[in-house]
């Protein structure tokens, strides 16, 4: 069961990115480094509701 979750940059709070997740396997929220088109440059992203 893969579930929509969306990433929101640490910076400037940009919701940027939309991706799936297995929620049986990963319960923690997912944190990546990904390239912000606001800020343009590389943040963290994190797992938003």
């Amino acid at each position: 069961m893969r579930e929509i979750i969306t990433l929101e940059c640490t910076e400037c709070k940009g919701r940027n990115y939309t991706t799936t997740k297995n929620r049986r396997k990963h319960s923690e929220r997912l944190e990546t480094k990904k390239f912000c088109s606001r800020c343009r440059k590389h943040t963290g992203h994190k797992e938003t509701k």
